[in-house]
């Protein structure tokens, strides 16, 4: 009977979460590139690329896709007959013990994202433990282990109903997916979780997200059940939206619709849904006594040959220079080249000023945004004498609550993350006059490239949510919202919904 060591389980998660850190599955890089080649739309086209050579940069330097390393969720199958040569921990906290190890890896340090107490103190517990594990016991006399790190951007826009027996599917998703916003970085893929009940539901959805993608292949020789019908139904309607790349409007919204289902009582219809987003990590391996689980990389050849470049037609600003007449002149999709020094913050942060103001005291000292920018983001520490690690934008319609705040009292007057912003936050960027900038979300290694210098300005024992002062040059930004109040994730999506609905279009 085949024994397995501790050391291999720990050891082998801490391989796998590294190797996903930095490596796209191949069938994932083969869809983008299909939605690549195939996208009409200008503003998604250089989102989808630059997802793409940030995808392949990550590959060759071995460092993280997206900032954002997530929250570690793992489905282990634990053989009955399994034996153990040496443990000495839990299967658990062997799993918690690969996932430390992972995350400070010295080089390739992941960002620790995990707050012990979810509602209180909110402390980063430094190494991104513990994870969320789920257990089977089944035959055999091996220990089957999937592993996914899931960026919170796209685990906030989950969404769960308990519908009707006689409700549609189709119509509750067609109605809900635009109301997930951007935040969860389209193109990716829904994970839906079918019957059961509600906690059910909710762990297929997640489960249903580690499977291949394979729509292509369900459409190329038709759907052999009412599931895969069902499957390309949902995907050809939320893609027929327009919403596209980013929430910028285009053609391909979804790459691939994962179904799981589960018997369920007679009354009831739980379904869920997960958005995987474009910085989609998951790795499986089984372990069998004879050491630890080996993964091998993706060959380099996948990838299509592409470079970025900014447009020629990219609008150079000098962000030292700033004013508040520069911004009125920016137009609703236009591309800007940005250089010059911003800062950095997001939730935590945009907390404390709150704080501070709301007591009438003083900002800390040399925190001073007047006329300045604000780019909502967490980095990733840095390795290897980088200036800083990852750097991509985080979900900007948390800090929409901040935002009347910020604009009206502390002379801030732009600022940069990625999706759509409410309606509240829009009408103050009107307001005051300001503008709201997107950087593409699953480009944080490519967007790394631009930041020249980092230090921490104010809030060090926040660690990545700390504030921060970059020096950038020629960092590539959208102008998403513009100083009267006009947004491309409104007119964007409405138009190519139009367009998809008028023209010929396989959208697969």
């Amino acid at each position: 009977m085949p024994t397995i060591k501790q050391d291999d389980v720990i050891q082998s998660v801490a391989d796998a979460l590294q190797y996903i850190s930095y490596y796209h599955s191949p069938d994932f890089i083969q869809a983008m590139a299909a939605a690549y080649e195939r996208e009409e739309s200008p503003a998604a086209k250089d989102a989808i690329k630059q997802i793409l050579v940030n995808s392949r940069m990550c590959a060759e330097g071995h460092r993280p896709i997206c900032q954002d390393t997530g929250i570690v969720t793992v489905f282990v199958k634990v053989g009955m007959n399994v034996q153990w040569a040496d443990a000495t921990l839990s299967l658990s906290d062997m799993i918690n013990e690969g996932v430390r190890r992972a995350y400070n890896h010295p080089d390739n340090m992941l960002r620790a994202s995990i707050v012990g107490d979810p509602l209180f103190d909110r402390k980063n517990t430094k190494d991104n433990t513990p994870a969320v594990i789920h257990m089977e016991v089944v035959p055999g006399d091996t220990l089957d282990i999937a592993v996914a790190a899931k960026g919170g951007g796209s685990e906030n826009k989950s969404k769960m109903v308990m519908l009707n027996p006689s409700d549609s599917i189709v119509d509750w998703l067609v109605k809900t997916v635009p109301q997930m916003g951007a935040g969860w970085c389209p193109p990716g893929m829904l994970g839906i979780g079918i019957g059961g009940t509600a906690e059910k539901a909710m762990v297929m959805a997640k489960e249903s997200l580690f499977e291949e993608i394979d729509i292509h292949e369900i459409r190329e020789h038709g759907p052999k059940d009412k599931f895969e019908a069902l499957r390309l139904e949902i995907m050809d309607k939320i893609n027929a939206l327009g919403i596209g790349a980013q929430g910028l409007g285009g053609l391909t919204t979804v790459l691939d619709v994962k179904i799981k289902y589960y018997p369920t009582h007679a009354a009831s219809l739980p379904v869920a849904v997960i958005p995987n987003c474009a910085a989609t990590r998951h790795a499986h391996f089984v372990l069998d006594g004879s050491g630890p689980a080996k993964l091998d990389p993706p060959d380099l050849e996948l990838w299509p040959k592409l470079t970025y470049q900014a447009s020629a037609e990219s609008r150079r600003v000098n962000l030292d220079a700033l004013t508040r007449e520069d911004v009125a002149s920016w137009k609703p999709g236009e591309r800007l080249l940005l250089s010059g020094k911003m800062l950095t913050g997001r939730d935590a942060a945009h907390k404390r000023i709150s704080t501070l103001i709301e007591k009438g005291e003083p900002l800390p000292p040399g925190l001073d945004f007047k006329n300045r920018v604000i780019y909502y983001v967490g980095p990733v520490d840095p390795v290897k004498g980088e200036v800083v690690g990852p750097a991509g934008p985080t979900t900007a319609t948390r800090m929409d609550k901040f935002t009347d705040m910020m604009l009206g009292k502390t002379g801030l007057i732009a600022m940069i993350g990625k999706s759509e912003r409410g309606p509240e936050a829009i009408e103050s960027i009107r307001k005051h006059k300001a503008a709201y900038l997107m950087a593409v979300g699953g480009s944080a290694y490519l967007v790394s490239k631009a930041i020249r210098s980092s230090r921490v300005v104010a809030f060090g024992d926040l660690g990545m949510e700390a504030i921060y002062e970059f020096e950038v040059k020629d960092m590539p930004v959208t102008v998403a919202v513009d100083a009267r109040g006009e947004s491309v994730h409104e007119t964007g999506p409405a138009e190519w919904k139009k367009r998809i609905a008028g023209i010929p279009v396989k959208v697969v």
